[in-house]
C-alpha cells in the first residue's frame, strides 16, 4: 500500500529542532534588545531569514539519496576547500583586529559568511566516504593494527588540508570541532584499541603537559615566543581565573557566571537583564537563557539537545546503510562538542573558543550548516522508510498460488 510523503518525514526528530529554534529566537530577541535596542528587528528578521533558508535546504536535502550523495561527496569537499581559502583573501582587517581570527568572507566591509561551517558537512561526508570505500576494499581481509593505521592515514590525507587552512586563519576553536569528528569516526570505524589507548594517553599527557608550561608567567612567554598568538594566551587564563581580570581581558566570562548565577532555580523572568555581555547573542547565548529561565530554563534546553540526539541514534540504528551511519556519526560528534564546548565555557569549566550553541545562537552560517545535517538525518529516515514500503510493497504483489487437485 502506498504512504504519502508525510508520513516519511520523521517528526520526532523536527520536533526538538523546532524547540530549540524558538528559543534561540526569543534568547536573541532578549539578547538584541538590551544591547542594541534600535535594531532589534533587522537583527531578529535577518535570523529568522536564515532559519527559513536553512529550513528550505533541509527539506531538499531530505530528498537526497545515498547514490547521489555518495557521487557528490568528492565534489562537496573539493568545493568546501575552495571556500576555506576566501577568508584568508576577503577579510575585514578590524574583524581579525577584535577576533584575532580570519574566519570570515568579508567583501567591502559587509561580512557575508564562515566558511568553515559549511565545511563541516562536507569534512563529515568525505570522512564517511573513506571509511566506506576502505572497508569495502578490505573486507575480505582479517582486520589488523597495520589495516587500522592505514585508514587512519587515509583519513588523516583528508584532514591536514583543512587543519592547515584553520591554522592560516588562527581558527583553533573550530579546529577542535574537526577533531572531534575525526576522534568519534575512528571510534565507529573499528580501529583497534591498541592504537586508539596509547593516542588518547599521550594526547591527555601533551594537554597536562601544556598546561604545567602554561600556568607560570615565564611557560606563557615561552608560548609567545613559539608564537602562540595573545587572544589564545587571553582566553586560556581568563578560563583559568576569570575573576583575576575582571575589568579587563576576563571582562565577559567573569560577567557571564554572574548572569548565569543570578538566574537561580526560576530565572530572572522574560527579558531581563541587569548584565553587560558581549556577544551574548552569539557564543554567549546560553547565559540569556540561564539569566531569565533559571536552572530550570537551561535543563530544559539540555534536555531537548539529548531528545535530538536520542532520535538521532535511533534514526542511525534503524538505517541499515553504512555510508549514512558515518555520516550521522559525524554530526552527532560535531553537535556533542559543540554544546559541551559552548555550555562548558560558559559555566567556566572549559575555555572560551567562539563556537556557538547549535540552532540557538546567532548567526547564519552556522544555523544553515545545522539545518543541512539536520536534512542528511531527514534523508536517512526518509530512505528508509521508503524502502520498507518497496519491500511490503512487493511482498503484496506476490501471486496467489492455487493448488488443484489432481483426478
Amino acid at each position: 500500500m502506498k504512504r504519502s510523503l508525510d508520513s516519511r518525514v520523521d517528526y520526532s526528530l523536527i520536533l526538538p529542532v523546532f524547540c530549540l529554534l524558538v528559543i534561540g529566537v526569543v534568547s536573541i530577541y532578549i539578547a538584541v534588545s538590551h544591547d542594541y535596542p534600535h535594531n532589534v528587528w533587522s537583527i531578529l528578521g535577518q535570523q529568522l531569514a536564515w532559519i527559513a533558508l536553512g529550513i528550505v535546504i533541509s527539506f531538499v536535502v531530505m530528498f537526497f539519496n545515498t547514490k547521489f550523495l555518495w557521487q557528490s561527496t568528492p565534489y562537496l569537499y573539493a568545493l568546501g576547500l575552495i571556500l576555506m581559502v576566501l577568508p584568508l583573501v576577503f577579510y575585514n582587517p578590524s574583524l581579525v583586529a577584535v577576533t584575532g581570527a580570519k574566519n570570515w568572507v568579508s567583501i567591502g566591509g559587509v561580512t557575508l559568511f564562515q566558511p568553515s561551517e559549511f565545511m563541516k558537512i562536507s569534512y563529515i561526508l568525505i570522512l564517511a566516504y573513506v571509511i566506506v570505500t576502505f572497508t569495502t576494499k578490505h573486507k575480505a581481509k582479517e582486520r589488523t593494527i597495520g589495516l587500522d593505521f592505514l585508514l587512519i592515514m587515509w583519513m588523516t590525507l583528508f584532514t591536514i588540508p583543512v587543519l592547515v587552512l584553520l591554522a592560516l586563519q588562527s581558527d583553533l576553536g573550530t579546529a577542535l570541532v574537526f577533531i572531534a569528528i575525526f576522534a568519534g569516526l575512528v571510534l565507529l570505524s573499528g580501529v583497534s584499541w591498541k592504537i586508539i589507548v596509547p593516542i588518547f594517553v599521550a594526547a591527555s599527557s601533551a594537554i597536562a603537559g601544556f598546561l604545567a608550561i602554561f600556568i607560570t608567567k615565564d611557560g606563557r612567554a615561552f608560548l609567545h615566543n613559539l608564537g602562540m598568538p595573545t587572544y589564545q594566551i587571553n582566553r586560556i587564563l581568563a578560563w583559568l581565573n576569570p575573576f583575576d581580570y575582571a575589568q579587563t581581558t576576563t571582562y565577559q566570562q567573569a560577567q557571564g557566571q554572574i548572569a548565569i548565577g543570578s538566574g537561580g532555580l526560576f530565572g530572572q523572568g522574560f527579558n531581563v537583564s541587569n548584565l553587560l555581555i558581549p556577544v551574548r547573542e552569539s557564543d554567549m547565548i546560553f547565559t540569556v537563557i540561564a539569566e531569565d529561565f533559571g536552572f530550570i530554563g537551561s535543563v530544559a534546553v539540555v534536555a531537548l539537545y539529548l531528545l535530538l540526539i536520542y532520535r538521532m541514534l535511533k534514526i542511525t540504528l534503524k538505517s541499515n546503510n553504512q555510508f549514512y551511519t558515518y555520516i550521522s556519526t559525524g554530526f552527532i560528534m560535531m553537535l556533542l562538542f559543540h554544546i559541551f564546548e559552548n555550555i562548558g565555557a560558559v559555566t567556566g569549566l572549559l575555555p572560551l573558543t567562539g563556537i556557538p550553541l547549535p540552532f540557538i545562537s546567532q548567526g547564519g552560517s552556522a544555523i544553515i550548516s545545522n539545518l543541512i545535517g539536520v536534512g542528511l538525518l531527514l534523508s536517512m529516515s526518509y530512505h528508509t522508510h521508503l524502502a520498507d514500503e518497496k519491500s511490503g510493497h512487493t511482498r503484496s504483489k506476490r501471486k496467489k498460488v492455487v493448488l488443484k487437485k489432481v483426478k
